[in-house]
């Protein structure tokens, strides 16, 4: 939502928008499109926007502490950040901005760099993140979200739910009944009071399940409540492990403002292949809940999210033109693209594995047999999809594979001894298991004759082995 051009002020703009959204709002609950309940739910994250937006300005303050570069705004459509600076007293909730922050105590901070000629140095990872604050949701939006799939979500959960409870004690063909009552119902008129409305349904006969019924019901999370994202910001890293830094960081600030964390990039049971971190982290109170979603992505596969964004428009144009339904093409393009863009992070992750050899095998040396003092505490395992039975398995077979000599450290300024290279391949599987993605296509491998590139390959086909066993 551009900001007029003739509105100077934009405080005044967006008491002009919120007006607006008011307006889309009542319209929505007078033509029945929306309950009295959405209705003030809608109200509350869209009246007095400012005063929210300054809040989403605080936490991202908190989180990050000052700005380390200009803060531009940002076009969607460009998909990058307008050449042109904004000032802080420009910035509102109407118009999205991106800005660089640094993470700071990042782990992976100075880890990586190349030195060039000279005392020149090139950083190949850095701990800055850029941060695209995407400002508000556009209200007609979320009013399509909350009566359009959330809303059917949540009528086949109550639908089931209701079923599961009545099958316990009543026939099939009674359970099934009703079921059908409250889809046929629901479908008619937009409902969240689940409870009143299921127990008018079945009628004066089923009191001994009607408490059972109700406790299933008020469980189910209404549709309006699944309206996570009016507030949001996307923040972009290099590595996965940053990421997790960030979002374990948030999670010790304020664990009693975390409404959800949903991690998937090593999930491989996706079907497009999406790979990314959500935090819905709540900016009200524990009664007036106002949800801000935070997207945690690496720089690398956001460049191809912008390239399925653009590959799903054509199809779904070219649908629209031949009138031809092909959302498995469609599904298919988008699932490339991300299968893509694993295969390109996972190539920078074996590149930066063959950088880090000597400087760890350069630290183990120095520290005559003590820990690594450089990298304590570094790389630190996930335990979100790996288990530690997983993770001594693999270890395992890498003693055996540097005792078999299967692996051994080249070029090394002395002779290692069999505990140092052990220590040596340990770090850099550590490394591999916590930065490079997990894939399910097990005819790819990174094509190279390195050590560091078959070492790293040998640790992906071990996480292979693990998934299909799944």
């Amino acid at each position: 939502m551009p900001m007029n051009a003739e509105v100077k002020d934009v405080f005044l703009a967006t008491r002009l928008q919120d007006e607006k959204n008011k307006e889309i709002i009542d319209v929505a609950l007078k033509s029945g499109r929306i309950d009295a309940a959405t209705h003030k739910y809608l109200l509350n994250l869209y009246e007095n926007s400012m005063d929210w937006f300054r809040e989403v300005f605080l936490y991202i303050g908190k989180c990050f502490g000052a700005p380390k570069a200009a803060v531009h705004v940002y076009d969607y459509e460009q998909d990058a950040a307008v050449n042109t600076p904004i000032s802080i007293v420009d910035i509102n909730p109407l118009e999205p901005y991106v800005v660089n922050h640094r993470l700071d105590g990042d782990p992976m901070r100075n880890q990586f760099f190349v030195a060039t000629q000279g005392h020149k140095i090139d950083l190949a990872v850095s701990s800055i993140v850029t941060v695209i604050v995407a400002a508000q949701k556009k209200v007609s939006r979320a009013i399509d979200k909350v009566t359009g799939k959330y809303y059917k979500d949540y009528t086949n959960e109550v639908a089931q739910a209701a079923y599961n409870v009545i099958i316990k004690t009543e026939p099939v063909a009674a359970a099934e009944a009703v079921r059908d009552k409250i889809m046929d119902k629901f479908s008619k008129t937009f409902i969240t009071d689940a409870s009143v409305t299921v127990l008018g349904i079945i009628g004066s006969g089923h009191q001994k399940i009607a408490a059972n019924l109700v406790r299933a019901l008020d469980k189910i999370r209404t549709p309006y409540a699944r309206l996570g994202d009016v507030w949001r910001i996307k923040c972009l890293f290099d590595l996965v492990p940053q990421a997790r830094t960030f979002i374990e960081r948030i999670s010790n600030m304020w664990p009693d403002k975390i409404i959800a964390v949903r991690d998937r990039f090593f999930d491989i049971t996706n079907p497009r292949g999406y790979r990314d971190a959500k935090l819905i982290l709540n900016m009200g109170t524990k009664d007036n809940v106002v949800p801000m979603e935070i997207i945690c992505q690496v720089r690398t596969f956001f460049e191809f999210e912008h390239q399925t964004h653009v590959s799903y428009e054509k199809a779904r144009v070219g649908e629209a033109k031949k009138k031809i339904k092909t959302v498995a093409s469609v599904s298919q393009a988008t699932e490339f693209l991300h299968v893509e863009g694993v295969k390109k992070y996972n190539s920078m992750i074996c590149d930066y594995v063959e950088s880090l050899f000597d400087r760890i095998g350069w630290n183990i040396l120095y520290s005559d047999g003590n820990e690594d003092m450089l990298f304590e505490g570094f790389p630190k395992i996930s335990t979100v999809y790996y288990p530690q039975k997983i993770t001594d398995a693999i270890m395992g077979k890498v003693d055996i594979a540097v005792r078999n000599e299967v692996f051994h450290v080249q070029n090394a300024p002395a002779k290692l001894t069999r505990d140092q290279e052990m220590r040596i391949f340990r770090w850099m599987a550590r490394f591999i298991l916590v930065s490079a993605m997990p894939y399910s296509y097990t005819d790819w491998t990174v094509k190279t004759d390195t050590v560091a590139g078959k070492f790293f390959n040998f640790i992906m086909k071990e996480l292979q082995r693990y998934y299909n066993k799944q």
